[in-house]
């Protein structure tokens, strides 16, 4: 009897770990193939050779990218070196990108190790720069006055707080003030691995002002870019494995309201808005299985999805550019100036084409 109630518990665990092994598969889209869509006139971006992970341009073409993330369980190709802030004037013939200088007694650039970014400019013109930052796996977010002329960063503020524990992006509504997306729940790194893998959706978004912190929007399956429309009524969060991106209304309170959502088949990374049309821009990661078990032999491919008019109940998905990692591993963000599309990467290269 008891050999009996033994092998029926082996079988459900058995029958349990393939269900979820099954279901891993298919939150990464282990299967996916992509068939390459080329744009005229792509180069890659001289002096971005590990990674580039976020980046916002400015109106004025002014574009910062953040470059050298260390995640855990995603390759790096400079594990020993802290990362850095990049600016690249898209104004230029032929852009190349420049190291910003980090100014401020307080901070340490050794430990640098930046994600998500937003920019702030306030009603003086002062342009801020909030940069996630993950020193010692930590998760803090660090607030930079940027200073034009000297072509730096002065380093202001670190954030911590208890509800911003597994940071990935942020998108800024003031100097000191944010929406910001935890991509896990747990801290420890073996219960990280198993929320990711039972698929637990306990991840979140938060609300920060030095004033008042509080989640405004739970339940997400690796909650992961953020951003917000150009009249500000309306937030847009990328749920990564679960292939979705949320739109929720924003309140006068800072509260958010479910509206819509959208589902794809690639794994949603970074969101970007132009500020002109409204159009939403994603990096995305055809097959995840390839970012988190990387395989230089089979690289993760790249591929970027413009959305126009995502508030109707039409909206327009277009792939605008797909390729299968021989020329840009992992895209993460993409983001558009004067005809211009600018495309970055978690770990590796950044390109930049004509549409």
């Amino acid at each position: 009897m008891a050999k009996l109630i033994a092998l029926t518990l082996l079988g459900m665990g058995l029958a349990l770990f393939r269900n979820h092994q099954s279901s891993y598969q298919t939150r990464l889209n282990a299967l996916r193939e992509v068939q390459p869509i080329e744009l005229p006139n792509c180069n890659l971006v001289k002096g971005i050779e590990t990674g580039s992970e976020d980046l916002e341009i400015l109106p004025n073409g002014l574009a910062f990218i953040s470059s050298g993330l260390k995640y855990p369980g995603i390759k790096s190709f400079n594990p020993n070196s802290p990362g850095k802030i990049l600016l690249m004037d898209l104004n230029e013939e032929d852009p190349t990108v420049l190291e910003l200088g980090i100014t401020g007694s307080k901070f340490d650039v050794s430990s640098f190790n930046p994600h998500g970014i937003s920019t702030f400019t306030d009603e003086d013109n002062a342009m801020y720069l909030l940069v996630v930052n993950h020193p010692d796996a930590k998760s803090t977010v660090e607030l930079f006055k940027f200073q034009e002329e000297e072509k730096s960063l002065l380093h202001l503020k670190t954030i911590r707080h208890k509800l911003l524990p597994n940071l990935n992006d942020i998108v800024a509504v003031g100097p000191e003030h944010f929406y910001g997306t935890n991509d896990h729940y747990f801290l420890d790194p073996y219960l990280r691995s198993w929320e990711m893998y039972l698929g637990l959706a306990w991840s979140y978004v938060v609300y920060y002002s030095p004033s008042e912190v509080r989640v405004v929007a739970e339940g997400f399956d690796f909650a992961n870019g953020i951003n917000i429309s150009p009249d500000g009524k309306y937030i847009y969060i990328a749920e990564l494995l679960a292939h979705k991106i949320h739109v929720y209304e924003k309140h006068a309170n800072w509260t958010l309201t479910p509206l819509k959502s959208l589902d794809f088949n690639t794994l949603v990374d970074n969101i970007s808005v132009d500020p002109e049309t409204g159009d939403l821009w994603v990096g995305c990661h055809p097959n995840g299985m390839k970012i988190f078990f990387y395989d230089s032999e089979n690289p993760p491919a790249s591929e970027v999805l413009q959305i126009q008019n995502i508030l109707t109940e039409e909206p327009k998905v277009t792939q605008v550019y797909a390729e299968n990692g021989t020329v840009l591993q992992g895209s993460t963000v993409a983001s558009v100036y004067k005809g211009k599309l600018l495309i970055g990467t978690v770990f590796h290269k950044a390109l930049y084409c004509e549409l």
